[in-house]
Formats: C-alpha cells, sequence, structure tokens
C-alpha cells in the first residue's frame, strides 16, 4: 500500500475511536452531565478528527468540524450552557460529522442540505455578535486550513556555522536604556520548542501555530542556531524553536490553550515582552519536574557578569568578532527610526551601559529564588491528582491475519486429537511416556485455543453505539418521544458474532419504537410518561450471550396478531395455539401489523430478517409480552463460533455432541421411574420430576424403533429458557473441546442440530442443538400433563 494511504486509512480508523469517544460524551450531556471533563472530551474529539481532515485536504470536513468545535468550545468557556435542547443539537451535529468522515473514507458525498441546515443550527446556539466576532458567518473563515502562518523562510546551511551576527541597533538600545517607561499594553512573547516526543505522538508544530494565530496578528521568527551539520543530523530528535511575538490583550490563558495537546511535549514561555531581559535570546522553559533545570537557574543567577562578552555585542559592526563566538539566535526587531541626533559609538558610554547591565542581573538573580515555589505547587498539584494510569498498549493487526491464526489452532486442535485417537487404538498404556506427552499437548493445544479466541473477544459497545443515532432518527420520523438505555455494553464476544449483530438489534429496535411504544398522546391518556424507554441490554448466561431488546409500551395484540395471520393465510382458522406460539407469528415471512406501507415498516421482512440472521449464527429468539406494559425480546447467541466444549456420546451408531453447557447430569435409566403417556410419549422421572425423555436416534431419524430405556443412558439437560428433558443416548464416550463447522453454511439447516465437528478419527460428528429438542418437547407438555392427570 502507498505510504501515504497507509497513513490515511490508519486516521480513519482513529476517526472511528475518536466519533465513539464523542458519542459517549454526548450521551452523558444529554444525561445533564455537564463536567468540565466531558465537555472536553468532546471537543478534544472533534478538534482530532478535525485536525487530522487538515494534514489530508478534506476541506468539507474542515469545514463542518470547524463550527461543531467553536460551539463546544463556546460550552467549555461557559458562554453557553447545556441544555436539553443544545444537546439534541449537538447529537445531531455528531450523526453530520460522522457523515463527513464517512464520505471522506469511501470517497463519496454528502448531503450538501443537511450540512448546511445543521450548521445553521449550530450557529444558532450562540448569540449572533458573538458568531460574527467568531467568524461563524464568513464563509472563508469557516474553512481555516489556507490561512497564513506568517512565517518568514530563511537560508539555512547544514554544513558551516553562520560567519556573520546580526548587527546591534547601539542608537535603539540606547534609547531603550534611557527609556524604560513599558509600553501601554506590552506584546506577549511566545518561545516554542518542540521536544522529540511531540513529533512522535504525530503533532505538528505548523498546526499549533496555526491554532495560536486565530487569537490575532502573529509575528514569527524560527530559531535554528540547534540544527547540526547534516552528518550528525538524527531525524527522530527536535532542533527547532519559534519565538512568537502577539498582541497583549490576550490573556496568558488564552494563549496557553492553543498548546494544551503539547504542553507535556514541549519547553514553553509565555511572558509579557518588557519581562524579556535580553530580546535577542529565547526564553528557556523551566522543566517543572527537573531538579536539575532549577539548579541550572540558580548557577547562572550566581555566575559573574561576562564584560568581555557583553563588550563583544556592543562593538561596532566593523569591528571583527571573536572567531569562537557562537552567533545570536536570530530574533527580528523593528529598528527604530534614525535619527540626527543619535550618539556616536566611537563616544558611547560603555562603563552606564555596564552598569544596567549589572543591575539587571542583580534584578534576575533576585527574581530566581521565588520561582522554586512555583515549580513545587504546580509538583504538588499534579502530585495530589494522582499519577496517571499508563494506556495498555496495544497494536492494529488486520482481522484476516486473526482468522488465519484461529483456523490454524482449530487444525492443531484436530490433529491433537487424531494423535490421541491412534494412540489410544494403539493400545498403549496410560501411564506411558508418549500418553502422558499427549496428556501435556492437549493442555498446551487447549491453552493456545483460549489465548486466541481471547484476541477475537471484543466488547458489543461497538455495536451498541451505532443504536442511539439510529433510535433518533426512528424517533423523529414517527413523532415519538423514546430514551434509549444501554447496559452490558462491555459484554464481549467473537468478533465473528459482532459483526452480524448488528441487522437483528436494528430491526428489533425499528419494531420496538414503531409498533411497541404508543404515541406521546396515547401514553399520556393511558397514564403513562409521554416519553418511551427502549432497553437494550447483553449479558453472558450459561456460556452464551443474551441480548435483550426491552420496551415499556402497549404489548403485543394476541387477537389482532391472530387474526392477520388468518387473513394472510399463515395458519388454519380453526388453529389452536398457545401465547408463545402466537408470539411467534411475527416471525412468519410476510407478516405485519402495520396498516400503511412506510419507510421504516409494513412489508413484513424486518423480524424474519431477524429470526434468519440469530439461526445463522447458531442463536434463537424468544418473546415476553404483557399487554399494556411492554414486550421483550431475548436472543440467545454462542460466544464463539469456533470452539465448544462437548460431551461426546453415541446414537443409533452415530457420534453425536451434546454442549457441555446445557448439561446437568446423566444417569441410567431405571424401568419403573420411565412412562409412556398414551403410549407414545416417554418421560422420566428424575429427582421426583417428571421430564420428557427424549430419543436422539428417534428424534433426528437414525432409527424408528425407540431404544429400550434400561439399556441406555439418559442425559439430563437444561435449555436457555430454563426447560428440562432427557436425552437417551446408547454410550458416553468421553468430554472434549471440539472445533465447531458450519452445517447449514455447507449443507443446510436441520432440526435439533446446530452444527458439525470433525472427530479424532477423521469423521464428522453432530452437534445437538439441545434448545430445539427441548422446545419440541415442552410443546407436547400440556398434552402430557393433561393425560397424567386423567
Amino acid at each position: 500500500m502507498d505510504p501515504f494511504e497507509s497513513i490515511k486509512a490508519t486516521f480513519f480508523q482513529e476517526c472511528e475511536e475518536l466519533l465513539t469517544d464523542m458519542e459517549s460524551g454526548l450521551l452523558a450531556m444529554e444525561q445533564g452531565d455537564d463536567d468540565s471533563e466531558t465537555i472536553n472530551a468532546v471537543f478534544r474529539a472533534v478538534h482530532s478528527v478535525k485536525g487530522g481532515a487538515g494534514a489530508f485536504g478534506l476541506e468539507e470536513l474542515i469545514r463542518f468540524a470547524h463550527v461543531f468545535e467553536t460551539v463546544l468550545d463556546e460550552m467549555r468557556s461557559g458562554r453557553l450552557h447545556l441544555t436539553d435542547e443544545v444537546a439534541k443539537v449537538l447529537l445531531r451535529a455528531s450523526d453530520v460529522l460522522a457523515d463527513h468522515v464517512a464520505a471522506a473514507r469511501s470517497g463519496g458525498g454528502v448531503d450538501e442540505g443537511r450540512t448546511v441546515g445543521m450548521i445553521a443550527d449550530l450557529q444558532a446556539l450562540i448569540d449572533q455578535d458573538r458568531a460574527a466576532e467568531l467568524g461563524l458567518h464568513d464563509d472563508n473563515a469557516s474553512a481555516p486550513a489556507d490561512e497564513d502562518f506568517g512565517f518568514v523562510p530563511i537560508v539555512l546551511s547544514l554544513d558551516e556555522p553562520a560567519s556573520d551576527a546580526p548587527e546591534v541597533d547601539v542608537a535603539a538600545l540606547m534609547a531603550a536604556a534611557s527609556d524604560p517607561e513599558p509600553a501601554t499594553n506590552p506584546s506577549w512573547v511566545v518561545t516554542f520548542r518542540p521536544k522529540a516526543d511531540m513529533y512522535a505522538k504525530a503533532n505538528e508544530a505548523a498546526l499549533v501555530l496555526r491554532e495560536l494565530s486565530r487569537l490575532g496578528e502573529i509575528e514569527v521568527s524560527l530559531d535554528a542556531s540547534a540544527v547540526p551539520p547534516l552528518d550528525q543530523l538524527s531525524a527522530e530528535q527536535a532542533y527547532l524553536c519559534w519565538t512568537i511575538r502577539l498582541a497583549g490583550d490576550k490573556s496568558e490563558s488564552d494563549i496557553r490553550e492553543a498548546f494544551e495537546f503539547v504542553e507535556d511535549d514541549c519547553e514553553l514561555s509565555v511572558v509579557r515582552e518588557g519581562e524579556v531581559a535580553d530580546p535577542s535570546a529565547p526564553a528557556v522553559e523551566i522543566d517543572e519536574d527537573s531538579d536539575a533545570s532549577a539548579s541550572a537557574v540558580e548557577a547562572a543567577a550566581a555566575a559573574p557578569l561576562d564584560l568581555d562578552a557583553l563588550l563583544a555585542r556592543v562593538q561596532p559592526p566593523s569591528e571583527a568578532a571573536p572567531a569562537d563566538a557562537a552567533p545570536p539566535a536570530p530574533e527580528p526587531a523593528k529598528t527604530a527610526p534614525a535619527e540626527t541626533n543619535a550618539p556616536d559609538p566611537a563616544k558611547l558610554d560603555v562603563a552606564g551601559l555596564i552598569a544596567l547591565a549589572e543591575k539587571a542581573s542583580q534584578d534576575h538573580a533576585q527574581a530566581a529564588p521565588p520561582a522554586a515555589p512555583k515549580v513545587d505547587v504546580k509538583t504538588e498539584a499534579r502530585a495530589s491528582a494522582g499519577a496517571p494510569t499508563a494506556a495498555t498498549p496495544t497494536i492494529r493487526v488486520d482481522l484476516d491475519r486473526v482468522d488465519r491464526l484461529i483456523n490454524a489452532v482449530g487444525e492443531l486442535v484436530i490433529q491433537q486429537a487424531m494423535l490421541s485417537q491412534r494412540v489410544f487404538e494403539s493400545g498403549l498404556a496410560r501411564s506411558s511416556d508418549v500418553a502422558l506427552g499427549l496428556e501435556d499437548l492437549e493442555l498446551l493445544t487447549r491453552e493456545i485455543q483460549d489465548s486466541v479466541m481471547a484476541i477475537r473477544a471484543q466488547p458489543v459497545k461497538s455495536v451498541f453505539q451505532r443504536m442511539p443515532r439510529l433510535v433518533r432518527e426512528v424517533a423523529d420520523l414517527v413523532g415519538k418521544k423514546v430514551r434509549l438505555v444501554m447496559d452490558g455494553e462491555n459484554t464481549e464476544v467473537d468478533k465473528t458474532v459482532i459483526e452480524r449483530l448488528s441487522d437483528p438489534i436494528t430491526h428489533m429496535l425499528r419494531n420496538a419504537i414503531d409498533h411497541g411504544l404508543e404515541t406521546p398522546e396515547e401514553r399520556e391518556a393511558g397514564g403513562k410518561g409521554v416519553e418511551g424507554t427502549v432497553r437494550l441490554a447483553a449479558l453472558h448466561r450459561g456460556g452464551r450471550i443474551v441480548i435483550e431488546v426491552q420496551d415499556d409500551g402497549r404489548g403485543i395484540n394476541r387477537p389482532r396478531v391472530r387474526g392477520i395471520a388468518v387473513t394472510k393465510g399463515l395458519i388454519a382458522e380453526d388453529a389452536v395455539l398457545s401465547d408463545d406460539e402466537i408470539d411467534n407469528l411475527i416471525f412468519l415471512p410476510g407478516f405485519s401489523t402495520a396498516d400503511v406501507v412506510s419507510d421504516i415498516s409494513g412489508r413484513g421482512v424486518g423480524m424474519d430478517v431477524v429470526k434468519r440472521s440469530i439461526q445463522a449464527l447458531g442463536g434463537r429468539i424468544s418473546i415476553t409480552s404483557e399487554p399494556g406494559k411492554g414486550s421483550k425480546f431475548s436472543m440467545s447467541l454462542p460466544l464463539t463460533l469456533a470452539v465448544l466444549d462437548g460431551m461426546v456420546v453415541s446414537a443409533a451408531d452415530q457420534t453425536l455432541v451434546a454442549p457441555l453447557s446445557n448439561i446437568v447430569e446423566s444417569l441410567t435409566p431405571r424401568a419403573e421411574d420411565v412412562h409412556l403417556i398414551g403410549g407414545r410419549d416417554a418421560v422420566i422421572c428424575i429427582r421426583d420430576t417428571f421430564v420428557p425423555l427424549i430419543d436422539v436416534g428417534v428424534a433426528l431419524g437414525f432409527r424408528d424403533t425407540p431404544l429400550p430405556p434400561a439399556s441406555g443412558v439418559a442425559v439430563l439437560v437444561e435449555s436457555e429458557g430454563g426447560g428440562k428433558a432427557a436425552l437417551l443416548v446408547e454410550a458416553i464416550q468421553g468430554q472434549r473441546q471440539v472445533v465447531i463447522k458450519s452445517l447449514e453454511a455447507n449443507y443446510q439447516h436441520i432440526h435439533g442440530v446446530a452444527a458439525a465437528t470433525i472427530l479424532g478419527d477423521g469423521r464428522v460428528a453432530l452437534i445437538l442443538d439441545v434448545d430445539a429438542l427441548v422446545t419440541t418437547s415442552r410443546r407436547k407438555a400440556p398434552r402430557i400433563e393433561k393425560r397424567m392427570a386423567g
């Protein structure tokens, strides 16, 4: 990849993280969090997006981000206060900013009308006079990428030091000595010396100076005297220093704010022009964390005055300077106009000038000691705030590489199982060196597999944080007031599962807002608050991840659902259905309760897509609903699509795998514990509880004749919903970790089968879908209970 494109791709990856941080902060602000740190975090995210966009010339993105961050800056300064209306505007602005980032990434365009409208809404939050002062109504001012920094090019030799020192204007120096009155409004002199760490963090001095130039007209000079000869130049070091003169009507805090992001990675001095003892020499920043710097200042104050160096400075230009004299740092100075009565340099009062220099040195020595408490105070403040937690180092790796690693580890597991199978069949004793070595290999393989799977595990936060925008847009379309509550955003699940969660969650949220929640008028009439609540949650349960979408709306109108299903011919008019079966009718293709087809619903494909997507992931979906109080949709999904801990069993000469997370216990049935209901359906009494007994061989169609219960093994399993059943198999072969292979992707969906795997002997084994088998048996439960009662 082209290096520039690689950097650009990294920028867009960072934009995703910045937009996520921005969304989190804005959602907190929507809940009333007006903490300055929250506002600053949002501001920094927008500012960083704009700064990076400037490096790539993304003008549209820069222009919008500039208006956005200006409004946030008004909030930081306290001129704009957080209200519900302000929070809503900022959230919509974040959506538009995300659109601009996406358009810049894909090379497409954005809705210009929406952007212009959003800019107008942002500007409306600020007083018109203030907006005009900030230049928000000026199209040119809103695109700061083309501003001139006021740099003056200089000729720089990397091989030889400069041979000529700049001339000293003695007349101007004498005038300054004779007129000690300071200017009415002295300018600020800013000395900015970046450290190598600043460049290592991808910061750019030009962008910092550009930010400073927004405060007013600046005069910038570059000190390149520290640049070594070319053969000694290091690309990882920082050699340049800038001295900036700025009008004095700004406060020091405004100036330092421009250096906010690089303050810890540079030497920065901000002083009034009159406070600089020698304007031609750049000010030196005292490192607050360095004792050596403080000692150096004290030593410099105590050092005797170098008269020879001072005399060399005021020598007329015609006299040659010493060869070893270091050239003073170039500093642009405004030359005083020549006067006819200027003193003759030959008659210069050197003694008076020396006395003036000695007095300045004494003043500096007296002023130096009080600086120590200032350093101590800042250092103490930092210590009291607590040392910042070191960020965990991370790297970016292409997902394809991780997938290849996962596949390789999966093959390693299969090969290890095959090797164990061969050793077992060879009849070697379990205490033999080979068998013991295989056990160690199995433990190591398991550790490798767990570690690799942990790499793919990611929090569902990346999916959840796309949903607030969806909720806002759908709520606006249907004219409802909706509050989204999210829980369990840090619940981790396999990356493959996360990638395929977006569509099901999107459809369920749209369904909850459009069909589940009432209109504000209906809610008020029913004694509810006008604002509906939709809850999106993720949690771990029984080795699986459960995604719940719950609303406090009207619930499912079962008579209406049944009537629509009959009208559309989806069920027979005389069909006898339970409440759960009626609720599940909404997942049938073509079913919809919407009277009118709209952009949101009415085509009968949304919930069907949800069910198919969940089944493709090896999951299932269930509904609980209470009329007048709301509904809850629960999606149960495997944590990973790669590996599974299972119990290997035999049924009808077939080898099957039952997920270990579903198994409660196993036992040998006794004849007196098994009862036939209606001469066909069997139940078994386990610990004084009757549960259905499912002959796995018959249920999967491997045989027609049921296995005598006393000749098999019953495995008690529990489904995700809490239902129990006993699976009757012929034998248990052992416990094993297997690699999951999708059966639906390679063949088709089979009821009662979740996936397949490859055993150690090379054969394919089916992985049982325990929940599907238990659900089928539970549908017969009412009939069983009636017959037992009769």
